[in-house]
């Protein structure tokens, strides 16, 4: 797919540096050319030698290179390329980029381009969550800048949280997306797919039968008719499609930072079974059988995902939000009602009492309910679901 392309690759100075080696690696077995640029704390985590080694060509550290300057290198760079990526984009770089500075090659070279840039961004949790890095990420994304990631987990700090960097293999999908061509080119769709588990002590948990499989169909359909997709999944047992950018969590709290931090969207379809509680007292510890008797569990609510998406303003909230609900017994009314309730745009409803098959199984059945009434489709495969939806949202978004 990425065949005659030419990414400029921006490595950014932090620990995640090194997984811009792989990255290299990546991009050049999808068949694209890699210019590689290293600002002087990426020369700190990873070599320029090793960089070019794996590109194949020329690491560029320094903007004052006489030879390189005297053809005004640093414009030509910036204009021959496809696509420029920043992996890993710190904190720092994000902020120079936003106000216009340009005091090294790196950010002269996203300054002095009209090529598209894509970021994945890698830094501390509280300096992703801190107020002058989100008006970095508003500013960015407002000039037409992309983002992949960050993740959220466990970072080399010992933090947990939103802002570890993107895996390689999402950040090569999301680059594989901005290249194809379809309906859906161009626009950005949140997914969410799979259970949750909700610790009850460090072994045991609550979850539900969800095996990921619609959700996952419906980010592979999305991606076929060439959306970006960020797929947000709990521990299913089906493996996430090709070409989407994965974030994996556990419980809906992460699900929940996890879709935030991939907003904006153009769409948003919530397809995950996220638990409505969560246990408030888990143990710290595996919980013992005692003679005192049985444990007693204190749950809490968990947040909801789809009301506080379709809740958020103009600015943020998706052009389409879809929810779905998994019903045992009068599933139209109930999901209508939960349509209304929730305040979103669309709700695919299914029943997955027993005998149906459906929770966890290839087929599904499902009523799609808008604000034109509810619609029965015919019983037929997740797969075949998946694409009759994303043509639908792809009708919705034109």
């Amino acid at each position: 797919m990425l065949h005659d392309k030419r990414i400029l690759l921006i490595i950014g100075g932090g620990i995640a540096a090194y997984k811009s080696l792989e990255l290299i690696r990546l991009l050049r077995g999808a068949g694209a050319a890699v210019t590689p640029v290293l600002t002087r704390a990426a020369a700190e985590f990873v070599t320029p030698l090793s960089v070019a080694a794996l590109a194949g060509e020329k690491a560029y550290t320094d903007l004052f290179d006489l030879t390189d300057e005297a053809e005004m290198g640093h414009i030509q760079l910036s204009r021959v390329a496809d696509l420029i990526v920043v992996a890993p984009a710190t904190a720092d770089l994000m902020a120079k980029a936003a106000v216009g500075l340009a005091g090294d090659l790196a950010t002269t070279l996203l300054l002095a381009t009209d090529t598209p840039v894509m970021m994945a961004p890698a830094m501390n949790v509280r300096m992703w969550n801190h107020p002058a890095t989100q008006r970095s990420l508003s500013t960015l994304r407002a000039d037409g800048v992309s983002f992949v990631g960050p993740d959220v987990g466990d970072m080399a700090c010992g933090e947990h949280g939103p802002g570890r960097l993107a895996e390689p293999a999402a950040i090569l999908a999301a680059i594989q997306g901005h290249f194809r061509t379809g309906p859906l080119a161009g626009r950005h769709v949140v997914v969410t797919s799979g259970p949750t588990h909700e610790p009850i002590d460090p072994v045991r948990y609550i979850a539900n039968r969800s095996s990921g499989a619609q959700g996952a169909a419906i980010a592979h359909a999305l991606v076929s008719l060439g959306a970006k997709v960020t797929f947000i999944t709990g521990p299913a047992s089906v493996p996430p499609p090709e070409g989407v950018t994965v974030v994996r969590i556990e419980t809906a709290r992460q699900m929940r930072d996890a879709v935030f931090a991939a907003l904006p969207a153009d769409a948003g379809v919530f397809a995950a079974a996220v638990a409505d509680w969560r246990v408030a007292n888990a143990g710290t510890q595996k919980m013992k059988k005692t003679a005192g008797g049985l444990p007693t569990l204190a749950f809490a609510e968990n947040p909801d995902i789809l009301a506080e998406v379709s809740a958020l303003g103009a600015e943020g909230r998706p052009k389409l939000v879809v929810g779905f609900a998994a019903e045992t017994q009068d599933v139209t009314r109930l999901a209508t009602e939960k349509r209304t309730r929730k305040g979103c745009d669309w709700i695919v409803a299914n029943d997955v009492s027993d005998g149906t098959g459906i929770m966890g199984g290839t087929e599904n059945a499902v009523t799609l309910i808008t604000d034109h009434g509810a619609e029965d489709w015919p019983r037929m495969t997740k797969n075949e679901v998946a694409d009759r939806l994303a043509k639908r949202l792809a009708e919705a978004l034109a």
